[in-house]
């Protein structure tokens, strides 16, 4: 038996449905394997009085969440050859093209970033054979009215070879880096079906490539932000937060988001101090602290709360630019997170979420993470009333 809840219905489909997925688009024949191939039904015995059309609908709605979580998975294990920067755009047209109208999308190629001055964004994909595609999908509710508008950022590197600084290890896996992005768009998805109510909720990527050839970016580049902010190139390892401080500046400045949360796959030192079940949550705002440990329960998207030690911005001063894109190798995870501080206004509540350990499963492969917990977080803005 169990208990009537909508949620308890919700999370039991949610979790259910989750755990069917299987990733067959790259088997043949009997390589192909099916899920619960015998079961033909499944009876829920709730205890006390639940509606049929309450019952049904929180059953549709953990449907609905696992949905995004199936899109998060497949865009985590789909391969470099298959899923570039253009087929990323192309998965989120598709999303607002079957929303119903609730969200609209709007791709930015090079020269419309370029008119923006997103030279940090475009200097990482300059390496590529694919153009960077900056993708915003913006969620409005039916009714319009809104309490909230939240921005949610997405590391989206399809591949990353660590540039000029090449990877030695790990290389395999770097289709993964793009964790953060399919987190969003599975959110994304979800939020749309559920067609939350009082929240506008603008989903942004910036996807691209960091590859090597001559026209990659290289270390002791400067490059400059579209807010202004001079970059020395460090290391071209540390690409994410290059994208993504534009993105932010979009969120920041171009939308007039009044909250941001930004998921990310940036760093292995974080994987180093937490492990690869917990994601670091950085941020400078308590209520937003609380908001996410709490979220992170309800879900089971497991974090940890990081610290931002002030101190450690040394780190980050550049002889010949207003930063660097990274520091030394000792709290790396944290100097991350300080450099994407420079990108948000520092009044707004803003967060860093780092998945790069609980995105992906040595096991099974592409793990989800993530698109419940933006879920959860964006459905909450809509309800909270200040």
């Amino acid at each position: 038996k169990l208990g009537s809840a909508p949620s308890t219905l919700t999370d039991i489909s949610s979790s259910f449905y989750s755990q069917l997925y299987a990733d067959n688009r790259y088997r043949t024949g009997d390589k192909v394997k099916v899920t619960a191939e015998d079961l033909t039904s499944v009876v829920l015995v709730p205890e006390g009085d639940v509606a049929d059309e309450e019952a049904t609908s929180a059953l549709a709605a953990g449907y609905s969440i696992s949905k995004g979580i199936y899109l998060t998975k497949d865009i985590v294990n789909a391969p470099h050859n298959v899923l570039n920067s253009i087929s990323m755009a192309n998965t989120a047209r598709k999303i607002a093209a079957e929303s119903g109208g609730l969200i609209e999308c709007t791709i930015l190629g090079k020269v419309e970033c370029e008119k923006r001055g997103m030279g940090s964004y475009l200097a990482v994909g300059r390496g590529s054979e694919t153009e960077p595609q900056f993708i915003h999908l913006a969620y409005k509710p039916k009714d319009g009215k809104i309490n909230k508008k939240v921005g949610i950022i997405g590391k989206g590197v399809l591949f990353d070879t660590g540039g000029y600084n090449i990877k030695t290890a790990m290389m395999g896996l770097m289709k993964f880096d793009c964790g953060g992005a399919a987190a969003v768009l599975g959110a994304a998805l979800t939020i749309s079906e559920l067609a939350l109510e009082g929240v506008e909720a603008h989903f942004i990527v910036a996807a691209c490539e960091n590859m090597v050839n001559e026209k990659a970016y290289v270390p002791s580049d400067v490059i400059v932000a579209s807010n202004g902010m001079t970059i020395e190139v460090d290391n071209t390892d540390a690409e994410g937060r290059l994208t993504m401080a534009d993105a932010l500046v979009y969120a920041d400045k171009e939308i007039g988001c009044e909250d941001i949360i930004e998921l990310s796959t940036l760093t292995g030192a974080c994987m180093v101090a937490l492990g690869t079940g917990l994601a670091g949550v950085f941020t400078q705002n308590e209520d937003l602290a609380s908001e996410l440990r709490d979220i992170s329960k309800v879900t089971g998207d497991k974090s940890w709360r990081m610290p931002l030690e002030q101190e450690y911005n040394d780190q980050l001063k550049s002889k010949i630019a207003d930063i660097k894109n990274c520091g030394t190798r000792y709290g790396g995870a944290i100097t991350a997170g300080l450099f994407l501080e420079n990108f948000v206004d520092k009044k707004k509540p803003f967060a860093h979420i780092d998945i790069a350990g609980p995105v992906w499963s040595d096991a099974t492969g592409a793990t989800g993470f993530g698109s419940k917990l933006v879920t959860e977080w964006v459905r909450r803005k809509g309800e909270k009333k200040e």
